[in-house]
C-alpha cells in the first residue's frame, strides 16, 4: 500500500518468476519497483476457452487473497500491482521531475532508443508472442502485431522521423532552424484490445524528448507491464536516462484519466478508445489546457473497381476477420463495382472457409473470442430485415467450429447490401461494428464516370476516417482517388489494408476517428511542437526589418 509522499522500493524483485511461467510486476515509478494497492491476475487465454468458470473463479480468489492455494494453479500466468490515487500522482510527479533533463539530451542520442528497441523486440520476439497469446491473441495475429512495430521502428522510418524533427537552412547571414520541441509529460491510455502494441507507441514519445506515464489496463495489464518493465526500462537505464522518464502503473481507466485531466503536470494525453467517449474526453482535455491525441474508432472501406485483381482484393477483405474484427483498422465495409460484384463475393466466400476459431497458440487460427455478441446479432438482424442478403456466417460457434447457441466465437459473416443511396441507412455500413461482420455494398449499374463520382462521394462522406483502400489497375482511377479522397489518415492501393509500412503513418485519421485535431498520426510528431529559430551573424536589426 502506498501511504507516503515518497515511494518505497518494493521488496519484490520485479519480473522474478515465483514459479515457472509466472510473472509478477509491481508499479514502476521513478526508476523503482513500487508496491501497489492489491493485485490483478492474468489467466491464460487457453484456460478461458477450456474452463471459463474455473479461470474467473481463480482470478477472483487471488484478488481477495493473494496467498491462497490458487496462486499455484497452471491457469494463472501472472499478476500486476494496482495503483491507488497516490501512486498515480507519484508517477506523474516523477515524469515531470525527469522531463527537462531528458529533453536536454541531444536528438541523435534519443533516436538510438528506437534502434535499440527494435533490436530488443527481435531478441524477445518469442516472449512477445507468448505474452499476447496469454492474453487471448491468436499467435498469427500476434505475429502481425509484432511486424507492425518492427515497421514503425524500421531504419527508414527512424531516418524520416529525424528529418521531421530538425531542419537547418542558411539565409542572408543567418542560420534558420525549424525544430520540434517535446511537449513535456505525455500520458498514455492503451486500449484493452491491443494494450502491448499500443503501449509501445510511448517509445516514440520518449524519442521526441518527453517523459511518459503509461496506464496498463486493469483488466489486461500483464503484457503492457512486461514490455515497459522488462524491455523499455532497461534500455533507458543503459542510456543513463533520468529516473522517472518512464513510469508504468496499472489502474482503473476513469480513476486514472480523471487524475491526469486535473493534474497540471500532464501536458498531453494519448487516448485510445471508442469515439463517443473519446470525443467527450477531447473536450475535457481542451478545457483543462491539455493536448488530446486521439485514436478512436474506425469504419474503414475497401473499394473494388471492375479491373481489380479479385483474388487479392478478397484476401484484403478477409483481413476484416483478424481478431474477430476487434481491431479499429480492419476493413468494415466493401464498395464494389457492380460488374464484378458476384465474382468478388464468390472469392470472399471461398477465402472465409479458411478462417476458423481455435486456441490462441494454434498456428492457423485468426478468430478471437467475442464475449459480448448481442450487438452483433442486432446489427445483423437489422441488415437482413432491411433487405440485405446473408452470404455466409451469422452464428455463434464453439472452439472447434461447431455452430452453437452458447459458443464464444462468432462465424465470419458477410452480407450483401444492394443500392448505394440507401447503404448508409444500414447501421452495419454506417458504424464501426467491431465484430467479424462485413457488408459488401453493390451500387446500381451506371457508367464508369458516374460510378467513380459516386464512389468518391461515398468514401468522403464517411463520418469516420482511419484508413481507406482501393483495388484497381487503372492509372486514372488510382490518381483520382489519391487526389480526391480527403478523409482518413492513410490510403492503401492494391495492398494489404491492415499492413504497416515504413515512413507511412501507422495510426491517425479524421472525423470520429481523430476528433477535431485528427490527421495521420506520427506519435513522435504529435507529442512535440514546431519552433522556429533564427541565429544571425553581423546583421543590422534595421536592415532585417526594412530590407526583408
Amino acid at each position: 500500500m502506498l501511504d507516503g509522499a515518497v515511494p518505497e522500493e518494493s521488496a519484490r524483485n520485479n519480473g522474478v518468476q515465483e514459479r515457472s511461467g509466472f510473472r509478477s510486476y509491481d508499479l514502476y515509478i521513478a526508476g523503482k519497483d513500487v508496491a501497489g494497492d492489491g493485485w490483478v491476475y492474468t489467466v491464460s487465454g487457453r484456460s478461458l476457452l477450456e474452463d471459463v468458470f474455473t479461470s474467473v473463479s481463480l482470478k477472483r480468489a487471488l484478488e481477495q487473497d493473494p496467498e491462497s492455494d490458487a496462486a499455484g494453479h497452471p491457469y494463472v500466468v501472472g499478476r500486476c500491482a494496482v495503483a491507488d490515487d497516490a501512486a498515480i500522482d507519484m508517477a506523474t510527479q516523477a515524469a515531470a521531475a525527469a522531463a527537462a533533463a531528458w529533453a536536454a539530451v541531444p536528438l541523435e542520442r534519443r533516436m538510438r532508443l528506437g534502434t535499440r528497441f527494435r533490436e530488443e523486440l527481435l531478441k524477445h520476439q518469442d516472449e512477445f508472442l507468448e505474452m499476447l497469446v496469454a492474453e487471448s491473441h491468436p499467435v498469427k495475429l500476434a505475429r502481425w502485431e509484432l511486424s507492425c512495430l518492427l515497421q514503425l521502428y524500421a531504419p527508414g522510418s527512424l531516418r524520416w522521423y529525424t528529418k521531421q524533427m530538425r531542419v537547418e537552412k542558411d539565409y542572408a547571414g543567418r542560420k534558420l532552424i525549424l525544430h520540434r520541441q517535446p511537449d513535456g509529460v505525455v500520458a498514455f491510455n492503451p486500449p484493452q484490445n491491443a494494450p502491448l502494441p499500443s503501449a509501445a507507441l510511448c517509445v516514440l514519445a520518449l524519442m521526441a524528448g518527453n517523459a511518459v506515464v503509461v496506464r496498463a489496463p486493469r483488466s489486461i495489464a500483464l503484457s503492457t507491464m512486461w514490455l515497459l518493465r522488462d524491455v523499455v526500462a532497461p534500455l533507458l537505464e543503459g542510456m543513463d536516462a533520468p529516473p522517472g522518464v518512464l513510469n508504468a502503473v496499472c489502474g482503473n481507466p476513469k480513476q486514472t484519466l480523471d487524475r491526469w485531466i486535473e493534474d497540471p503536470l500532464i501536458d498531453d494525453i494519448f487516448y485510445i478508445g471508442g469515439s463517443k467517449e473519446g470525443l467527450r474526453f477531447e473536450q475535457s482535455c481542451v478545457a483543462h489546457g491539455k493536448k488530446p491525441i486521439l485514436e478512436l474508432a474506425g469504419n474503414d472501406g475497401i473499394v473494388v473497381w471492375r479491373d481489380a485483381d479479385l483474388k487479392w482484393a478478397a484476401e484484403a477483405i478477409t483481413e476484416s476477420f483478424f481478431g474477430s474484427g476487434q481491431i479499429c483498422m480492419v476493413p468494415n465495409y466493401v464498395l464494389v463495382h457492380p460488374e464484378v460484384a458476384d465474382a468478388l463475393i464468390e472469392q470472399v466466400r471461398e477465402h472465409v472457409k479458411g478462417i476458423r476459431p481455435g486456441y490462441p497458440e494454434e498456428e492457423d487460427v485468426l478468430l478471437s473470442p467475442v464475449r459480448r455478441s448481442e450487438r452483433f446479432f442486432r446489427l445483423l438482424r437489422q441488415a437482413l430485415d432491411n433487405g440485405a442478403e446473408l452470404i455466409t456466417g451469422g452464428q455463434r460457434t464453439e472452439v472447434d467450429g461447431t455452430p452453437s447457441e452458447t459458443g464464444v466465437f462468432l462465424q465470419p459473416t458477410v452480407v450483401r447490401v444492394d443500392g448505394l443511396d440507401r447503404a448508409r441507412t444500414f447501421d452495419v455500413v454506417r458504424e464501426e461494428t467491431f465484430f467479424p461482420l462485413i457488408p459488401i455494398v453493390v451500387p446500381e449499374r451506371d457508367g464508369d464516370d458516374a460510378l467513380l463520382e459516386e464512389f468518391l462521394r461515398f468514401v468522403n462522406s464517411n463520418d469516420y476516417g482511419l484508413r481507406n483502400s482501393l483495388w484497381s489497375r487503372s492509372d486514372h482511377v488510382i490518381e483520382t482517388f489519391v487526389r480526391r479522397v480527403v478523409n482518413g489518415g492513410l490510403l492503401k492501393v492494391n495492398d494489404s489494408h491492415i499492413g504497416f509500412l515504413p515512413y507511412l503513418p501507422s495510426h491517425g485519421g479524421t472525423g470520429l476517428t481523430g476528433g477535431a485535431f485528427g490527421e495521420a498520426n506520427y506519435p513522435m510528431l504529435k507529442t512535440s511542437h514546431v519552433q522556429g529559430v533564427s541565429i544571425a551573424r553581423d546583421v543590422s536589426p534595421y536592415e532585417a526589418v526594412f530590407d526583408a
